[in-house]
């Protein structure tokens, strides 16, 4: 038997996937309907915080998430979770909506970006490394995928709405993130 050191293209194109909690794997309802597909690539990456619990494994990540979906689709009445991925404490990336769906995350720019939420408050603290260079590998992968144009624009949530989200102190944080723009 031969084995081979090689990485193939394929497989590194596929290691940020290996790393994403799939719908499946977070226990994921289905939506309500079939939702509608976006237009890639797209311009904008919003940066959010769900304002609500934190996560600090997969397991509480997996949770967090459930009930964020619960309260989008059963209080908002939307057909499924709102944001196109979630980022929990432990660097988890889960997929909400995923690449090439219209999600329900940034009025008004739904079909023009992906929303990219981190579990927790951060208004007066930040999120873990961990986190943040999650989100950071997610961007960069959405950009070589071609999900995201190259040069697309890094915003968070409250320059496109009445919000504070995704609180001060990320707010801050993501204003030192390439291509973000005022």
């Amino acid at each position: 038997m031969i084995v081979s050191n090689h990485i193939s293209q394929s497989d590194e194109d596929d290691f940020l996937m290996g790393n994403i909690v799939t719908r499946a794997q977070w226990g994921a309802r289905p939506p309500k309907s079939a939702p509608s597909k976006l237009a890639e690539p797209v311009t904008y990456a919003f940066i959010h915080h769900s304002e609500g619990p934190s996560s600090t494994d997969l397991a509480s990540g997996k949770k967090v998430v459930q009930g964020i979906q619960n309260y989008h689709m059963d209080s908002n009445k939307w057909d499924d979770i709102g944001y196109s991925f979630l980022i929990g404490g432990d660097g988890s990336i889960f997929e909400g909506r995923g690449w090439g769906v219209v999600g329900a995350h940034t009025q008004n720019y739904n079909s023009a970006g992906y929303g990219i939420c981190f579990l927790g408050s951060f208004t007066s603290a930040l999120p873990t490394a961990a986190a943040m260079n999650a989100a950071k590998a997610l961007i960069a992968d959405a950009v070589a995928k071609g999900h995201l144009k190259k040069a697309y624009q890094l915003k968070g949530h409250r320059q496109m709405g009445s919000t504070d989200c995704p609180g001060t102190k990320l707010y801050n944080e993501i204003k030192t993130w390439p291509q973000f723009v005022a």
